[in-house]
C-alpha cells in the first residue's frame, strides 16, 4: 500500500480530484476541534485525542488562549468508493481581530465549510467570514456543530432540534442571499436535501448528512439514544464526523479546474482573452506559472516560508520567479506540502495546489509570483481597516535595530498590521484591528522574538477628508517652469462603498481598463469621466482631466506618487486621507525633460493638492464600530447606560426568552476598556462582537480638540497651517 505522502503526491497531479477548502466560523463555534477530527479521519492523529488536542493550533499563544490566531494548512487524502481525493484544508481564526488571516485564506481556497454552533446560530462573525468568502467567489457549505448542547443543555426533542436546524439554515441562506454576487444568490443556497448541510458534534466525533442518514439508516432518534445510553463513542464509529464533512466537501465544493472558470475573471484584472488569461481560467499546469502568496511564516531553521496557491503552470525547485508588486526576481530553494506543523519537501507542484516554498526574500502576503512579468492579481483587501495604534520602543536602545527587523517581519506575516517606522525620531507605530490584535503582536515580540519593549496606551487612527469642492489651484515646481492645476472634491458615498467593499479594485490604471470603467459606472460615475481615473488608492481617487498635453504620460508616474504620499498623510494632522477625488485639470510643462524630473513635479503636485484641500476645508472622520452585545434580559438598563456614556447609540434590541441581543454603534475612540466595563456592568454575563466598521464624520465640537491632540502627539506645531503659509 502506498504511503500517505506518496498518495498525496500522486493526487497533486489530478486537479479534478483536488478540493481546496477553508474552515470558517464565529469564534468558539468549534473549527479547530473539527479540524482535529478530519486529521484523525485521515490517519494523521489518534482518534481518541481528536477534538481535545487542537493539533492545528501550534502557536504557544494559541494553546494558552484556546483560540486560533493564524491559519494552519494541511493536505490529506479522503476516499469515496474507489476514488481518492486530495483535500487541502485551511483552519482559520474566528476572532474578528484575526479576520485578515481569513481574508488571505479565502484567496487560496475554492470552497468554505461554514461552522455554526447549534445553540448560538449564525453570529456577527459568521456573516463577516461569509462576506469574505463570497467576495472572493468561494462557495460555502454548512456544518452545524455542537448538537450535543441541544440534547444535554437544552434537552430538546427531535422535532425541536429540527426546528432549530431549519432556523439556522434559513439565517445562513438569508446572509448568502444578501451578500453573494447576484448570479450566485440562489445557486449557492445550502440545503439538507441536496447534501450541502451536515450536522454533528466535533467534540464527540460524530456527524450526519442527508446521504449518510439514508445510506446507514440513521436518524435523530439514534443520536438521542446514543446520548441517553452513554454510547456516543459507538455512534461516532458508525457516523464519523470526517466522513460526513469530507463527503460533503468533495460532492458540493468545486475542484480548482471548475472554480477558476468563474474565480479568475473576478480576481485577476488582466485580459482574459490572452494566452495567459486562458491558461489561468483553465488551471493549466502546462502554462506559465502564476500563483498568489497568501501567508508568510517564519521558521527558525528554514527562515521565511511562503504559502502559495498556484493558479497555472508547474512550480519546480530552483526556479527563478518574478515578484510582480515589488518588481524583483527571487529563486525558489525548496517546495513542500503541509501537514500542519510538519512540511514534506517535493520536487514540483502543479496548478490547483496549495503549497509552501522557501527562498523568496522580500515577498509578502498578496504578492503575485510568476515566470516573467504578469499583471498582478487584485490586492487582498480585508473588510476592516486597522484603527488602533500603539507606539513601540525597545527598552534597551541597542535593541532598536532588532526591533525594527521584527516589526518589518510582523507586517509581512500579517498584512492587516500596519507598521510605520520613523528612523529619525525612533518612533515605531503598530496599527491593528483592535486591542487584542495588538496585545497578541506585543506578546509575540516579547516572548517569541525575545525583546523587551515599552508600549504607549492605544490611540485611534482617524481619516482626513474635505468638506466641499475647491480649485483649480496652482502648484508650481521649485524651478518655476512647470505649473499644475489641481482641484479636489469629496467622493460620493456610493463610490466610496464600492471601493471599501473591494468591488472597485484599488490600483494604478496604466492603460484603458474596461472592467474597472464598468465597475465605476455601476457605482454612479459618468462613463466619460470614468476613463479619466488614473489611480485608486486607500479610498481616494486621482483623475487626469487634462486635454492634449504633450508630455503628460511622462509625468503621470510622479503625479501618482505625490498623490499617494498626500493620501498617506493629510494636512490636518498627517492622518491618512479617505473619500477624496483629486483632479489634475491642466498643466504647463517645460519642453526639456531635464526640467520636469521628480524634484520638480512631486513638490508641485503635493503643494497643489494641499492648497486645494485647505481651501476646500479639511475635516476628520473617526472609526465607528457596529457591535452586537449578548446578555441576560435584566441588564438592558445598565448596557444602554454604558453605551450612551461612551458616545454610542443603540440601533436595535431584541429578546428571545431570557436572552437579550443589543445592536449598537460606538466610536472606536471611546471603546478602550469597554470589554471590562461591560463585564462589570453585567456581572460577567455580557459579551460583545464586532458586526461592522466604518468611518463617520467626527462631531464638529470635537474636531479642533482631537486635531490639536494628534498634532501635539506627533510633535507638530499646535496650529493647523493657514492657506497663506
Amino acid at each position: 500500500m502506498a504511503s500517505m505522502t506518496e498518495r498525496v503526491l500522486e493526487l497533486m497531479k489530478k486537479p479534478t480530484n483536488i478540493r481546496n477548502i477553508g474552515i470558517v466560523a464565529h469564534i468558539d463555534h468549534g473549527k479547530t476541534t473539527l479540524s482535529d477530527n478530519l486529521l484523525a479521519g485521515a490517519g494523521m492523529m489518534s482518534e481518541d485525542l481528536a477534538g481535545k488536542q487542537r493539533v492545528m493550533d501550534f502557536l504557544e499563544e494559541e494553546q494558552q488562549r484556546g483560540i486560533t490566531i493564524q491559519t494552519a494548512n494541511i493536505s490529506m487524502v479522503h476516499t469515496i468508493g474507489d476514488d481518492e481525493f486530495l483535500i487541502n484544508l485551511l483552519d482559520t481564526p474566528g476572532h474578528v481581530d484575526f479576520g485578515g488571516d481569513v481574508t488571505r485564506a479565502m484567496r487560496a481556497v475554492d470552497g468554505a465549510v461554514v461552522v455554526v454552533c447549534a445553540v448560538e446560530g449564525a453570529m456577527p462573525q459568521t456573516e463577516t467570514v461569509l462576506r469574505q468568502a463570497l467576495k472572493d467567489r468561494v462557495k460555502p457549505v454548512l456544518f452545524i456543530n455542537k448538537v450535543d448542547r441541544l440534547i444535554k443543555e437544552l434537552q430538546l426533542t427531535p422535532e425541536k432540534m429540527q426546528e432549530q436546524f431549519v432556523k439556522i439554515i434559513n439565517n445562513v441562506n438569508k446572509i448568502i442571499r444578501n451578500i453573494a454576487p447576484p448570479e450566485y444568490r440562489e445557486k449557492w443556497q445550502v440545503s439538507v436535501q441536496e447534501g450541502s448541510v451536515a450536522f454533528g458534534s466535533a467534540y464527540h466525533n460524530w456527524g450526519l448528512s442527508f446521504s449518510i442518514m439514508q445510506k446507514k439508516k440513521l436518524g435523530f432518534k439514534d443520536v438521542l439514544d446514543a446520548y441517553s445510553n452513554d454510547k456516543t463513542k459507538e455512534f461516532a464509529k458508525q457516523a464519523p464526523v470526517h466522513e460526513a464533512l469530507l463527503n460533503m466537501a468533495v460532492n458540493h465544493l468545486p475542484n480548482p479546474v471548475d472554480a477558476q472558470k468563474y474565480r479568475i475573471p473576478k480576481l485577476w484584472p488582466g485580459d482574459k482573452d490572452t494566452e495567459l488569461g486562458k491558461e489561468l481560467i483553465a488551471c493549466d499546469a502546462r502554462g506559465r506559472l502564476v500563483g498568489v502568496i497568501t501567508k508568510i511564516t517564519v521558521d527558525p531553521q528554514a527562515g521565511e516560508i511562503a504559502a502559495c496557491r498556484l493558479f497555472s503552470g508547474t512550480l519546480k525547485k530552483g526556479m527563478t520567479l518574478r515578484l510582480n508588486q515589488v518588481k524583483k526576481d527571487e529563486r525558489v530553494q525548496q517546495v513542500f506540502i503541509y501537514k500542519g506543523a510538519q512540511r514534506i519537501a517535493v520536487d514540483e507542484a502543479l496548478a490547483g495546489n496549495i503549497i509552501g516554498m522557501v527562498g523568496l526574500k522580500g515577498v509578502s502576503s498578496g504578492e503575485t509570483i510568476s515566470e516573467g512579468d504578469v499583471e498582478p492579481f487584485e490586492g487582498i483587501k480585508h473588510i476592516f481597516e486597522p484603527v488602533v495604534t500603539k507606539a513601540i520602543e525597545a527598552k534597551n536602545p541597542k535593541d532598536l535595530p532588532k526591533l525594527i527587523e521584527v516589526l518589518k517581519q510582523l507586517a509581512k506575516e500579517d498584512p492587516t498590521i500596519v507598521i510605520s517606522i520613523n528612523e529619525q525620531t525612533g518612533e515605531n507605530l503598530l496599527s491593528g484591528l483592535g486591542e487584542l490584535h495588538l496585545e497578541i503582536k506585543e506578546n509575540i515580540i516579547k516572548r517569541d522574538r525575545g525583546l523587551q519593549i515599552v508600549t504607549s496606551p492605544p490611540i485611534v487612527v482617524y481619516r482626513e477628508s474635505v468638506k466641499s469642492s475647491a480649485g483649480p489651484v496652482l502648484g508650481k515646481s521649485p524651478n518655476k517652469h512647470n505649473h499644475l492645476f489641481i482641484s479636489v472634491e469629496p467622493m460620493s458615498e456610493q463610490l466610496f462603498r464600492g471601493i471599501a467593499s473591494g468591488e472597485i479594485p484599488e490600483t494604478r490604471i496604466k492603460k484603458k481598463n474596461k472592467t474597472i470603467v464598468e465597475q465605476l459606472v455601476q457605482y454612479g460615475m459618468e462613463r466619460n469621466t470614468a476613463y479619466d481615473v488614473k489611480d485608486i488608492y486607500k479610498g481616494n481617487m486621482l483623475m487626469d482631466a487634462t486635454k492634449g498635453i504633450v508630455h503628460i504620460q511622462e509625468i503621470m508616474e510622479l503625479v501618482m506618487q505625490s498623490f499617494e504620499a498626500v493620501c498617506d498623510a493629510g494636512p490636518l494632522a498627517k492622518e491618512p486621507m479617505a473619500r477624496m477625488i483629486v483632479k489634475l485639470t491642466d498643466c504647463k510643462l517645460h519642453e526639456d525633460s531635464i526640467h520636469r524630473g521628480p524634484a520638480q513635479i512631486i513638490p508641485a503636485m503635493r503643494q497643489g493638492i494641499l492648497y486645494a484641500m485647505l481651501e476646500a476645508g479639511p475635516m476628520l472622520f473617526e472609526p465607528v464600530q457596529t457591535i452586537r452585545i449578548d446578555s441576560p434580559a435584566d441588564y438592558l438598563g445598565v448596557i444602554s447606560k454604558t453605551i450612551q456614556g461612551r458616545r454610542g447609540q443603540i440601533l436595535d434590541t431584541s429578546q428571545e426568552g431570557e436572552n437579550l441581543v443589543v445592536t449598537a454603534k460606538m466610536p472606536v475612540g471611546e471603546m478602550f476598556g469597554f470589554t471590562s466595563a461591560l463585564r462589570s456592568a453585567t456581572s460577567g454575563h455580557g459579551a460583545w462582537f464586532l458586526v461592522d466598521q466604518e468611518f463617520e464624520k467626527l462631531p464638529d465640537n470635537l474636531q479642533e480638540d482631537i486635531v490639536t491632540r494628534i498634532r501635539e502627539r506627533k510633535g507638530m506645531k499646535k496650529e493647523i497651517p493657514k492657506l497663506e503659509e
